[in-house]
Order: C-alpha cells, then structure tokens, then sequence
C-alpha cells in the first residue's frame, strides 16, 4: 500500500471512448482530427414533431458484441457505453488484475443524467400494461451509479466505486476526484470518467422546451457552431470516455506507459442561476485558476485549452470572457478548440471524452479543430482554431466543463518530464 505523499502524482495509462464519430480511440482521434462531425438526423426514435430533430448518436451500435448478451439487456445504453469504454481503456492499460491488489483498485464513473432509456421505456409499460409489467432489472438500469458498479464486477475493483451526478461538469469531477483518491492514499489505481445515452423522446421534449438546442435541422453536419455567430443552440450527443488513472510510482512499478500526468484539477460553482452561466464567468475563472494553482503551472505554461465550447450563445461569450480573465494577454497566443462541433454535447460524458482529446494532443502534436466557425462572434475573439487541425508543440493542456446548477470544473494535463 501506498502513502499519499508517495502516490501525489497520478498520470494516465489507458484511454477508452465510445462516440458518434468512433467506437474506439483510434478511430475516435482519425476523425477529429480530419474535422469529420457525427451530427444526423436521429433515428433513435421519430423526430418530425420536435423543434430539434437532430443528434450525435452512436451508429451501427450492438452492446452484445462487446459484452454478454444477458447483461446488455438488463442495462441501460448509458452502462452500456460506459462499459466498453472503460473495458478499452483497462486493455490500453495493460494491467492484469491477477497481478493487481482488488482493494487497491476503484471506479468512478459518473453521468449527468443515467438510464433515461430504461425510465421512458418503464413508464409506457406502467401506463400500457399495469406495474406488474414493469421489469425486475428497471431500478439497478436506471441509476447513476450502476456503470461504476458493473465495470468493478467485471473486473475485480473493490476500491472506491461511485458515480459523480454534477450535469455537464461530470466526467471532469469523476477525473478529478479519482485523482484525488489515489493521491490521499485510498487507492493506487482508479478507473475514471463519464457515460451518457440521453437522445430519447422525453430528454429532447424537455430540452427544446428549455429553447436550449440547436433547431438547424435541415444542415445537421453545419449545426454545431461554438463562438460562431451563427451559433443558435447545442447539439444531444451520446456515448462515453473513460481513463485509467493510476499513482506514478505504481505505473513505473509495473513499467507500464505513460501517456502524461494529470497534474491539476479544481471544481467551482457560480452560485448564480439553474441553467444561465454567470455573465461575469466568475466561477468558471477561479475553477481555472485553482486547477493551474494545484498543478503548479503559470498560465503562460499552457499550450492549448479544449473548451466547453457548446454553440450556445451564453456559454461561448462567458467561457472566453472567463478565459481572458485567468490568462490575460496569453488568452490571445494559446490555441483553443470546441470538439462539440464534431462529438455533440455528451453531457456528463463531455468532460471524459474531452480529457482523451487533451492527452491525446500531447501524445500527438495535433490540435483537433473546431469545426464550421465561418464568422466569428465579435465577443469570441480568440484563437479557436478554426475547421483545420493544427500541428504544434503541446505539452500542457487545460480542459473546462460547466453544468446546470452552475458547477464548474477544470483539469491540467501535462506531459511527462
């Protein structure tokens, strides 16, 4: 067992997604950087009286390929996505758990919203053929935390297993915390991060009543425009991303690779509105300056910032203004791109698929652009690296999630010395 003060660096060792533009790392990456979207018309269910008719699903999908065919079916598409992601990212790792202390070894795996399907699902069952109908397997479908406790089944984890609720900011709090348990000790090796499956009737009714979605319905590869002025709402993605997170000294113990540290991480809250960002971005700006401050870097050390970027027209102007308030006249000189614009917004996925974006642009040297940013809004003024991929030297990277409620979350990224 492991100290806290011989565990304080965590680093990265295995990567797993599941998106629209990818079922697998590789794939995942080709496509962001070539600029493709996984934007369509949904066909998960009949969008025509929807004011928002359209979504980054996950296509081509059969859980029983990727697990048993029993367990797919008692569990929602979130546990599903989430299982497979973190199923890919154990395999990148390279551990064995015969060689692994169960204990020493926890999940955290949050999601915003949780078995959405399973729920709409129940309820017309409820209402069209009584509760005696109603499915056996309906309460540990739903719930939040049924991903953590599936992937620990499959693979031995007996460590800290729970899963985070905190909106859009969870996959980044998931990751965060994660990182924190193996810094205090309380585990050596976490697998860590965010699942969404929320592209059903009843989420985009609620969410186009909220006028909070994009209703570009009839260019849905052009939908998605963060800090674009044409920009009129975000688009509902789905799918997973999930790392494996493990103390330094344990990583170098098993000669395991190392993608790069996770070096800094901080969680605020604006304290300002349900669903509105704080205009003045005051939440977002102490979440940045407190995950710089935990890792030790200057904003000045920062090469390159995945932001939450959503293509909503109050997110995009408050997350640069929040921006140029922690990094002043660097906010000008540091590259920053939105990949909802090709992903869709995942919600409580967003924060786990952004964080492999950001290792995966130290591991390569390539900044994923943000794509169909034609005209600029004049608030958004910064370098969001527009429609091409850049090549660069990144070494430090910074990556933002808000949440209604107004959580606000940050993690740095760096490569290894």
């Amino acid at each position: 067992m492991e100290t806290p003060s011989s565990s304080r660096r965590v680093v990265v060792t295995g990567l797993g997604v599941v998106t629209s533009i990818g079922h697998d790392v590789e794939t995942f990456w080709a496509s962001l950087v070539a600029g493709r979207g996984g934007i369509h018309r949904v066909t998960l269910f009949d969008p025509a009286a929807f004011a928002s008719q359209i979504g980054a699903e996950v296509l081509n999908w059969d859980p029983a390929q990727h697990m048993e065919p029993k367990e797919a079916r008692r569990n929602d598409r979130y546990t599903h996505f989430g299982f497979v992601a973190a199923k890919q990212a154990f395999k990148d790792s390279g551990l064995d758990m015969a060689r692994e202390d169960g204990d020493r070894v926890g999940v955290v795996i949050g999601s915003g919203i949780g078995g959405m399907y399973t729920y709409e699902s129940q309820l017309k069952v409820l209402a069209e053929r009584g509760p005696r109908k109603v499915s056996p397997f309906t309460i540990p479908s739903l719930i939040g935390n049924m991903c953590s406790g599936l992937v620990a089944i499959e693979h031995g984890a007996r460590g800290p297993n729970f899963g985070i609720v905190s909106a859009c900011a969870t996959g980044t709090h998931a990751l965060g915390e994660a990182a924190h348990m193996i810094r205090r000790g309380d585990a050596d090796v976490m697998i860590a991060g965010g699942t969404e499956a929320s592209i059903t009737p009843f989420a985009y009714a609620a969410f186009c009543s909220l006028k909070a979605m994009s209703t570009r319905n009839d260019a849905p590869e052009k939908a998605c425009r963060p800090f674009d002025q044409g920009r009129d709402g975000f688009i509902m993605g789905e799918g997973a991303g999930v790392m494996v997170l493990e103390s330094l000294s344990h990583a170098r113990a098993r000669r395991a690779r190392i993608y790069c540290e996770l070096a800094g991480y901080a969680g605020t809250c604006d304290a300002f509105h349900i669903t509105q960002p704080d205009p003045e971005g005051q939440g977002l700006s102490m979440a940045m300056k407190r995950a710089l401050a935990s890792a030790a870097v200057t904003p000045e050390q920062i090469d390159y910032i995945n932001a939450h970027g959503t293509s909503t027209p109050y997110n995009d102007k408050f997350e640069t203004l929040a921006i140029k308030q922690v990094f002043g006249d660097h906010a000008r000189k540091v590259a920053i791109s939105a990949t909802k614009s090709m992903t869709g917004h995942l919600l409580g996925a967003a924060g786990g698929i952004e964080s492999v974006i950001c290792v995966k642009t130290i591991q390569t040297g390539i900044i994923a652009p943000t794509i169909n940013l034609d005209k600029p809004d004049p608030d958004c003024d910064l370098d969001y690296v527009p429609n091409v991929a850049r090549a660069a030297k990144v070494r430090t990277v910074l990556s933002n999630n808000l949440g209604f409620g107004g959580q606000n979350a940050a993690v740095v990224f760096r490569a290894m010395n």
